[in-house]
């Protein structure tokens, strides 16, 4: 590795200085006779390979200072990650977002007094008719931010989400009983279409709405005051809307 190599030249120049004070001691025999002059040019020798070494360090301490910057910038990158993604996850929300409409599948329903035509005994079956169920859109955290304190109370985010899927499932509920064939129904879903028909008006006329019967009747939520403190941010929030009349509130999904 790197700092082996670093370590080994730096024993490696270690020795050559050791050998080199050594040598020092004896300079001043050099003078005497021509034996103690090559040592002494050994020594000059040692010196130059002792610079080239220590030039050698410089350049490996350099790399190493380079690779620690690296390194620091590589672990502030995934400190700054690491943030960011226990950030997401402590602020995911519970309720992510969904499509906004279901699709309910019922065979198309032909007039009773129509007569069967004679098929041919390998025709195919006749395409299903789609039927689509408007659902309200959940509250995003941003919606929930945006309503007025004095409008939520104490209301939280999940609460408010969680009537939200109960008002679909009593829209859905109501408008699967209605795209069905009335003389497929069982007698209990026969009297709730009837009434679905009877709360019908001009204004309510290619929309999907539910009354708090039908709350009562395909869900368990209670109609308390908390429940229409949040019928009321889920207007301000353009999820429902009311249509009177007839003595009834008729709440039209947006």
């Amino acid at each position: 590795t790197a700092s082996s190599s670093l370590e080994d030249l730096c024993f490696h120049i270690n020795e050559k200085i050791s050998d080199i004070k050594k040598c020092i001691l004896v300079r001043d025999i050099g003078k005497q006779d021509q034996h103690h002059k090559s040592v002494l040019c050994k020594i000059q020798n040692e010196v130059i390979l002792v610079h080239e070494l220590l030039n050698k360090m410089e350049t490996e301490v350099k790399q190493q200072e380079k690779l620690r910057d690296l390194l620091k910038d590589i672990q502030k990158a995934a400190e700054r990650d690491q943030k960011e993604a226990q950030h997401l996850l402590e602020h995911v929300p519970p309720y992510l977002p969904k499509p906004t409409q279901s699709c309910v599948t019922v065979p198309a329903v032909k007039d009773e007094g129509q007569t069967k035509p004679v098929e041919p005994k390998h025709a195919k079956k006749p395409a299903k008719e789609t039927k689509v169920i408007k659902e309200a859109a959940l509250i995003t955290t941003e919606e929930f931010q945006s309503v007025p304190t004095y409008m939520k109370g104490r209301i939280t985010y999940d609460q408010i989400n969680a009537v939200v899927q109960q008002i679909n499932k009593a829209v859905v509920d109501k408008y699967k009983i209605l795209y069905q064939p009335l003389k497929s129904m069982s007698v209990p879903a026969r009297n709730l279409y009837h009434r679905f028909m009877e709360e019908e008006t001009k204004d309510t006329k290619g929309v999907f709405f539910i009354v708090e019967a039908d709350i009562k009747e395909f869900t368990q939520l209670k109609l308390d005051k908390r429940f229409h403190n949040i019928l009321n941010i889920l207007r301000h929030c353009q999820r429902v809307r009311e249509i009177r009349g007839s003595g009834l509130i008729r709440y039209v999904i947006c």
